[in-house]
C-alpha cells in the first residue's frame, strides 16, 4: 500500500504493519521515518533487532535466517533490511518475493532503499514488496515548498519566522536537507521560543547551499530567471567545471528543440517526451510550459550561443565564460 509520508505518525500510534518499505532521493527523510518505526517498534515489544545490509557478497539466505532465529527469551523481532544501491539483483528479487508472499510470525520487516528510477518501480520484487507492506517514497520538497518544510521544522520547536526570514533560509540550504535540518536546530539553541526576526535568521544562518547541475537545468526548464542566476553564481564559486555546465545546458536545449521540432510536426508530445526519456510527471509539466514559451527560432538561436561558449572555453574566442553562462540561461528562461 502506497502511503503518504505525513500519514505515517497517525499509524505508529497503532498496531504496526508487518512489512514496511522505505525509499525515495532525500537520505534525511528516509532516515527519520526509519527512526520513528524503530521506536515505534521497541514501544510495541519489539525488543530484538537484526540489521543486514545488502552488498557484494551478501547472501539472501540470511534474511530467511534472521527471520527464523527468533530468540527462546526475547520478544517479537525486528528486521532492518538495506539496499543502499537499490538493486537487489536478480536472487534478491526472487528472494524479497517469496519473503513478503509468507511473512514469518513475531516479526516486523523494515526495508530502506535509495531513490528509485522508473525501471526500478516496474520489477517484481518491488510491486510485490509495496503491495504486501506499506510503502513511503521520502523525498525532498520541492524548492518552492522549501520554505513551507522549513516553517514546519521550526514549528515543531516551538518557533516561528516571517516569509522573508523563511526565504532566506531557504535561499541558504538549497539542496542540502540535512544542512537546513542542522540550521533549524541551531535556531532552537540560539533563541527561545516564540518568532524569530529577519535579523536573527541572517545572524544565524550559514550559506550551506549545495548547488549542482541537475537543479540549474529545472531551473532552466521552469523558466526561473531569478534561481538560474544564483545557482549559476553558486557553482561558480564552488569552481565547476565549465565544461560540465556548457554541457547541461546545451543538452537540456538540445532536447528542448528536439520536442519543439517534433510537436510542430503535428507529433504527440507523449511520444516526444518518451522518445526523450522525460518519465517524470513534474518535469513533463515543466518542458510541455517551456514549448509554450519558446520557438524553434530561440532555442536555434540559443544552440548557436551555445557553440560560442564552446569556442570561448577552449580559448578560440575572447569572452567571460560565466557571464555568457548566465545569459544562456536567462536567455532559455525566458517568459512571455
Amino acid at each position: 500500500m502506497n502511503l503518504r509520508p505525513d500519514q505515517l505518525p497517525a499509524l505508529l500510534d497503532k498496531p504496526l504493519a508487518p512489512l514496511w518499505l522505505l525509499h525515495g532521493n532525500e537520505p534525511l527523510l528516509v532516515l527519520e521515518a526509519a527512526d520513528a518505526i524503530r521506536a515505534a517498534a521497541r514501544r510495541q515489544g519489539f525488543e530484538e533487532r537484526e540489521t543486514l545490509v545488502v552488498g557484494q557478497g551478501f547472501k539472501w539466505d540470511a534474511l530467511t535466517l534472521a527471520a527464523g532465529n527468533l530468540s527462546l527469551f526475547g520478544g517479537a523481532k525486528l528486521i532492518d533490511l538495506r539496499i543502499p544501491t537499490g538493486k537487489p539483483g536478480r536472487d534478491g528479487g526472487d528472494a524479497l518475493q517469496r519473503y513478503v508472499a509468507s511473512l514469518p510470525m513475531q516479526t516486523l520487516t523494515l526495508i530502506t532503499l535509495p531513490e528509485l528510477d522508473w525501471q526500478a518501480r516496474k520489477t517484481s520484487w518491488f510491486k510485490a514488496v509495496s503491495e504486501a507492506g506499506n510503502c513511503i517514497e521520502l523525498n525532498a520538497p520541492e524548492r518552492e515548498r522549501l520554505p513551507e518544510w522549513i516553517g514546519r521544522r521550526l514549528a515543531a520547536q516551538k518557533q516561528t519566522a516571517s516569509a522573508d526570514a523563511l526565504a532566506f533560509i531557504a535561499d541558504h540550504v538549497e539542496g542540502n536537507l540535512l544542512a537546513a535540518h542542522q540550521e533549524i536546530l541551531k535556531l532552537g539553541l540560539l533563541h527561545p521560543e516564540g518568532a524569530l526576526t529577519l535579523d536573527q535568521v541572517q545572524d544565524a544562518v550559514l550559506n550551506v547551499a549545495r548547488y549542482d547541475i541537475d537543479k540549474l537545468r529545472q531551473a532552466v526548464v521552469e523558466g526561473d530567471p531569478a534561481r538560474c542566476a544564483r545557482l549559476l553564481d553558486g557553482l561558480k564559486g564552488e569552481g565547476a567545471a565549465p565544461p560540465l555546465v556548457l554541457w547541461a545546458l546545451a543538452n537540456e536545449t538540445r532536447s528542448l528543440a528536439n520536442l519543439c521540432a517534433g510537436r510542430d510536426a503535428g507529433q504527440p508530445l507523449p511520444a516526444l517526451l518518451k522518445a526523450e526519456r522525460i518519465f517524470d510527471p513534474r518535469r513533463q509539466q515543466a518542458v510541455g510550459r517551456a514549448l509554450g514559451r519558446l520557438s524553434q527560432g530561440a532555442l536555434r538561436a540559443a544552440l548557436m550561443h551555445a557553440a560560442r561558449i564552446d569556442r570561448m572555453i577552449k580559448g578560440l574566442v575572447p569572452g567571460d565564460v560565466w557571464d555568457e553562462f548566465l545569459q544562456l540561461a536567462l536567455r532559455l528562461a525566458q517568459r512571455p
